[in-house]
């Protein structure tokens, strides 16, 4: 067999013959398959792999593209990935470079905003209990939302007409578009901080999912969680509910229920302080009625009557007592004068002063006053006094006569 004379190519040659015919014939394709093998870099590009029963095909979604995806790609979801393909020459490769992603069977926005509720609610920034009461008078309110908008100028005047005792804030900010999201955040972040602020609405009016879509945004949504203020979430009509409607303290139908719920009517206030009024003059009254009978029915006691009753039974017990008293001095007297008695008896049994009534005398030294009872303790020329039944003698001693036993 003759080989044949071709002309040989360098790889790279027959690579980039590749990609101009391939690039050329599929400068836009749609491409429906399910997502696998999802890697985020670190660059912000999102690298996957589209997949069917029979077939796969490397992806690509560059940064720029991937920032503006209203929804999440994840591994198992089906889309439909619309863009160019193109082939990588270092790898000799081919992929499909991505510029717009469709969710199978869903809208986009319709599928981010389910991703987000997933996602916020397992976190718990949903939880009931995490929602703070608002303030039942508040003294400050900041209004976050665009500053000439019908919403706005409907809260206002709800606001000033129910209470105009609160002093009001408008924070301007836009609600849509694609660099709304984050001024919105900020803008609830500056609300939280003006001074004496305890109540902050935020909002739009009705419209498009696409117009409403701001406050789907997970960087509202957490700007909300992380208020240190309660917050009235106010977005779209009745029938629109938003992500930030979800995390707020208190979701409004409308702008103007927020209103309606920020503040109380003062009319009504009025007409319930009126009430009360009635009500403490009524309760006032009946409890004068019944404290003027209390009295009167005291003031006809008979002891109101003849207060003098009062003294009668004191001044008897007093009587007793004086008595009973009296009874006990003289009781007790009369046993002292007897035991008196006795003791005298016989104290004057003992007395000396019998001794000497019997005959007998009582000798002392007149100087001394000491009791002579032995002739032995005298001494002639000593002077001895002697006491008598009657009368006393004063002696001098001129002999001693002394009997030894």
């Amino acid at each position: 067999m003759e080989r044949q004379s071709l002309e040989p190519l360098t790889v790279s040659q027959l690579t980039q013959q590749v990609r101009e015919l391939v690039e050329s014939n599929f400068d836009q394709v749609a491409c429906l398959g399910e997502i696998s093998n999802l890697v985020r870099a670190r660059s912000g590009h999102i690298y996957f792999t589209l997949k069917d029963e029979n077939a796969q095909i490397s992806a690509v979604m560059w940064k720029a593209r991937a920032q503006r995806l209203k929804f999440e790609l994840q591994d198992g979801l089906e889309v439909v990935l619309v863009g160019p393909i193109q082939i990588y020459p270092p790898r000799g490769s081919y992929q499909l470079s991505v510029e717009q992603a469709f969710p199978q069977g869903l809208g986009p926005l319709e599928l981010a905003f389910r991703q987000l509720q997933e996602k916020l609610s397992a976190e718990g920034l949903f939880d009931p209990a995490r929602k703070r009461p608002l303030p039942r008078v508040p003294k400050k309110i900041a209004l976050v939302t665009s500053a000439t908008s019908a919403a706005v100028r409907d809260m206002l005047q709800v606001l000033t007409s129910r209470w105009p005792l609160t002093h009001l804030v408008v924070v301007p900010v836009p609600v849509q578009g694609p660099t709304a999201a984050p001024k919105i955040a900020e803008g609830l972040r500056q609300a939280a901080r003006i001074p004496d602020v305890d109540l902050i609405i935020t909002g739009r009016g009705g419209g498009s999912l696409e117009d409403l879509w701001p406050f789907n945004e997970e960087i509202v949504a957490r700007a909300i969680a992380a208020s240190p203020i309660p917050i009235i979430s106010a977005v779209g009509h009745e029938i629109d509910v938003s992500i930030s409607d979800l995390v707020a303290d208190r979701r409004a139908l409308t702008p103007t229920e927020a209103a309606q719920i920020a503040v109380p009517d003062i009319a009504e206030v009025k007409t319930e302080l009126f009430d009360i009024h009635s009500r403490l003059q009524g309760s006032l009254r009946f409890l004068s009625q019944q404290a003027r009978s209390h009295l009167d029915a005291i003031a006809n006691r008979r002891v109101f009557q003849h207060p003098v009753e009062l003294l009668n039974k004191p001044r008897r017990l007093l009587d007793e007592q004086e008595q009973r008293l009296t009874r006990t001095i003289q009781s007790q007297c009369e046993r002292s004068q007897e035991q008196l008695r006795t003791f005298a008896a016989q104290l004057e049994a003992l007395s000396p002063l019998k001794v000497l009534a019997r005959g007998y005398s009582l000798t002392t030294d007149a100087e001394t006053g000491a009791l002579i009872r032995s002739a032995n303790k005298c001494k002639p020329g000593q002077t001895l006094r002697t006491r008598l039944n009657k009368g006393e003698l004063i002696s001098s001693v001129i002999e001693i006569t002394s009997e030894e036993k």
